[in-house]
């Protein structure tokens, strides 16, 4: 015969304490943006801490694959640094695209280097999980249940531990020289054949494009970060001991917070994370191209070589194969480039105005067997 609960204290949650170690994916989606902000030092349940309580640290944002190639520099990267990926996410762009940006340092903006955002779904899950602790606190001292005490304790204090170990500030290379800074355009050629141009100085393409993301934690000497990650494994697992000590309805509390706050986690990791960021310290123009949306990669990197007037970037990027047809297509595209016009319409927007030649069947051309 089937059995099902009958009453209340037939409920058994010996597994309650499984709930706290579950999430790892959501927590990790935007576990190092999160550790830039003060609030990460907030005591708070949070989700399979463990997925931050690693022997090492990362030494890099998180990079995205792309072909990043400088106009005028010559400089080449097989990546795009993380903080200009949230700042112009091109891999959001439909395939054989070509968008053109300008960006441009804001002097007037606070700060001057980017940053979490306070007001941010982040700050939220933070301040729901501070605010679970609270209550869970309260709920054991009311019911007299110490072991749920010394678990709300440990879990919530656990999360401090860990933003001590984890708390980093950004570095981006600045340029030192007080001569004029020369243009710095950069293009970025994404797996799926789209193209980003972006117009900006040395200076500025250095610090998004081509240094590295120098991440500086708080804790500096790793035997110090390891001992850290250290005590706060030994407060996860008595924290989780005592969790699974806890009474019925204290384990019941806690396993409601845990499902809220992971359900929370996974929503947030699913946002776009420009949303967590503070980049107002740089200014985003978008450009246009007086064009139809290009159908195929050779009209898309056609357009590319239009705006930036070269295709020495093709070359270093490795964007075009080196055969004799696409490097008498290159030289064609880029004496067609020189006659391209821009203008600023009334929106106002800088508009590219390119000539009447059709890339595709150029190409097609110089491919041609029986061409004479």
């Amino acid at each position: 015969m089937m059995r099902f609960l009958k009453s209340y204290s037939d409920t058994h949650l010996d597994t309650v304490a499984f709930l706290a170690i579950l999430g790892e994916g959501s927590i990790l989606a935007n576990a190092q943006v999160a550790s830039l902000s003060r609030l990460f030092y907030l005591p708070r349940l949070l989700p399979a801490p463990q997925a931050l309580l690693r022997p090492s640290r990362p030494a890099i944002l998180a990079p995205h694959i792309a072909d990043v190639a400088g106009v005028q520099s010559g400089n080449h990267k097989r990546h795009v640094n993380h903080v200009a990926h949230v700042l112009i996410n091109g891999e959001a762009f439909p395939k054989h695209s070509v968008r053109v940006y300008k960006i441009t340092r804001n002097s007037d903006a606070a700060p001057d280097l980017p940053k979490a955002k306070t007001k941010a779904p982040l700050s939220v899950v933070a301040l729901l999980g501070c605010a679970f602790s609270l209550a869970l606190l309260i709920l054991s001292i009311l019911m007299d249940d110490g072991m749920a005490l010394l678990a709300t304790i440990l879990l919530s204090f656990l999360s401090t531990v860990i933003g001590i170990g984890q708390k980093w500030k950004l570095e981006l290379t600045k340029r030192t020289s007080r001569d004029t800074v020369p243009p710095g355009d950069v293009v970025i050629r994404y797996p799926k054949g789209n193209f980003l141009v972006i117009k900006c100085t040395e200076e500025t393409s250095r610090e998004l494009y081509f240094a590295p993301e120098e991440i500086e934690y708080q804790i500096t000497r790793p035997e110090i970060y390891r001992l850290i990650s250290l005590l706060g494994t030994l407060m996860l697992m008595f924290g989780v001991i005592c969790l699974g000590s806890a009474t019925l309805p204290l384990q019941i509390c806690f396993a409601a917070s845990y499902m809220l706050l992971n359900a929370a986690y996974w929503i947030v990791a699913a946002l776009p994370h420009k949303l967590h960021w503070n980049l107002t310290c740089f200014r985003v123009e978008e450009q246009k191209i007086e064009k139809p949306e290009p159908t195929t990669f050779t009209e898309a990197l056609w357009q590319a070589i239009a705006v930036t007037k070269s295709t020495e970037w093709c070359k270093t990027g490795k964007a075009a194969p080196t055969t004799e047809a696409w490097n008498q297509w290159l030289h064609d595209a880029e004496v067609q480039a020189r006659t391209v016009e821009q203008y600023v319409d009334p929106t106002p927007c800088t508009t590219y105005q390119l000539p009447d030649w059709n890339p595709q069947e150029a190409l097609r051309e110089l491919m041609n067997p029986s061409r004479v």
